[in-house]
């Protein structure tokens, strides 16, 4: 499980909170949704659900333990925009590397091309570069993904397929997923539950 217990967030210490005493729990194979307004701590409670923020208050564990703060974390976070989680000094192929050598079947189903492999990042269309950060965050030690809004950007045929191949994954291997979206409708159709953040 992933659970998240009483996560306080805000960014400086005079600063309006971004999150108060928020609590969630996600379990291996479950898809729960994550909804607010935007500028309402989404993006914020997903960076620290996978370890990128320390919370003010609350801790985040998995399976009983704190987050590894080394190494390849369990649960990866999928962003918005994959321009700003990608080295731009990089080749795709290292951007993959990185984290782990991706199967030639993931690749496939995600229609990473070959020659994809030895481009820039900037020589790289925002869907074809999403495809690439959605095959990071499947490595085979990954146990929950976090979806930050991660098909807002692209056109209905490229969600529809990204979607596709993560719920295959999250049915295959008990993933646990967590949809951050202020779509009701794609959570409605995606989720088994539905967490709004309130109101601050």
């Amino acid at each position: 499980m992933l659970k998240a217990e009483q996560i306080s967030f805000r960014y400086t210490h005079n600063g309006p909170w971004i999150l108060r005493d928020v609590s969630l729990a996600i379990e291996a194979g479950e898809v729960v949704g994550l909804s607010a307004p935007s500028g309402r701590g989404k993006t914020t409670l997903g960076k620290i659900l996978a370890g990128y923020l320390p919370p003010l208050t609350g801790r985040v564990s998995l399976n009983g333990a704190p987050l590894p703060k080394s190494g390849y974390c369990p649960v990866q976070l999928i962003f918005q925009h994959p321009e700003l989680a990608i080295n731009p000094r990089w080749r795709m192929k290292r951007v993959l590397e990185e984290a782990f050598v991706p199967s030639a079947e993931l690749l496939r189903d995600l229609g990473i091309e070959a020659g994809w492999l030895n481009r820039w990042p900037h020589e790289l269309s925002g869907g074809e570069l999403q495809r690439f950060a959605v095959a990071r965050a499947l490595g085979p030690a990954t146990r929950y993904v976090i979806a930050d809004e991660m098909t807002t950007m692209l056109d209905a045929n490229t969600q529809a397929h990204i979607w596709q191949v993560v719920l295959d994954h999250v049915r295959r291997r008990k993933l646990g997923l967590l949809v951050v979206s202020h779509d009701a409708a794609l959570l409605g159709r995606l989720c088994t539950q539905i967490i709004s953040l309130p109101h601050l």
